[in-house]
């Protein structure tokens, strides 16, 4: 799957490599060398994908930004050091330098393909909880009719815990459940995704009532779901 990628990057060393590993193949590139012409690109043109320097001036903050107002698939692009935080702000992807051209087109391939899957015939609206998770757009609606877009890694992580109301899962267990996820050794991935829903659906984390953390076990989802009319 090819699409429209946006490499948001004021540093030629980082921007011409990406786009010369993924032209080739059919990615539609575009670039972005401030914040005001990334923000042009995503609201002017087809953007699936942004490659996100994550040594760009406040990349972080512009990574929950985008995260909160859009379902983008969002990549960023660095050094190990930021990629728990990044997963943090809502990243859906994290590629550590030096890039290896085979890894970055399998990640953005797999990114695409997760962030625009085919729309399936059975598609319905979930009901949990006062909250409607329309699983074909992908979004959470609240009770008075705000939306919330879901990252993909998200929406997977909800739709496990629908599927296991009342069971505690450990994090292997979750894990083993999401798709098209790679997943590295002692990762807290889990604990981030958990931490990102939990503020998407107002669940405190103090004292949640939906997912509830069972010490040393794993968590806990309560909200049985039912199909909307």
């Amino acid at each position: 799957m090819t699409g429209c990628v946006l490499i948001v990057s004021d540093d030629a060393q980082v921007h011409q490599p990406l786009r010369s590993i993924l032209e080739p193949h059919g990615f539609e590139i575009h670039g972005a060398g401030s914040l005001a012409q990334a923000d042009a690109c995503l609201a002017g043109l087809p953007v699936a994908l942004v490659l996100l320097d994550a040594r760009w001036p406040d990349a972080l903050a512009v990574t929950r930004q985008w995260r909160e107002g859009s379902s983008v698939g969002i990549m960023l692009i660095g050094d190990d050091t930021d990629r728990l935080a990044a997963l943090e702000c809502g990243a859906d992807e994290y590629l550590v330098q030096p890039v290896q051209p085979r890894e970055l087109l399998a990640r953005a391939r797999n990114l695409l393909r997760r962030v625009n899957p085919p729309v399936p015939m059975d598609t319905h609206l979930k009901r949990f909880a006062g909250w409607t998770l329309d699983t074909g757009r992908r979004r959470l609606k609240a009770g008075d009719g705000r939306e919330t877009p879901l990252s993909h890694g998200e929406f997977q992580l909800l739709n496990v815990f629908m599927r296991n109301v009342g069971l505690t899962l450990s994090r292997d267990q979750l894990m083993d459940q999401l798709r098209n996820r790679e997943w590295l050794p002692n990762d807290r991935s889990i604990d981030v995704l958990v931490g990102r829903l939990r503020r998407k659906l107002q669940d405190n984390p103090a004292d949640p009532e939906l997912i509830i953390t069972i010490h040393g076990a794993g968590y806990l989802f309560t909200a049985a779901a039912s199909l909307a009319a």
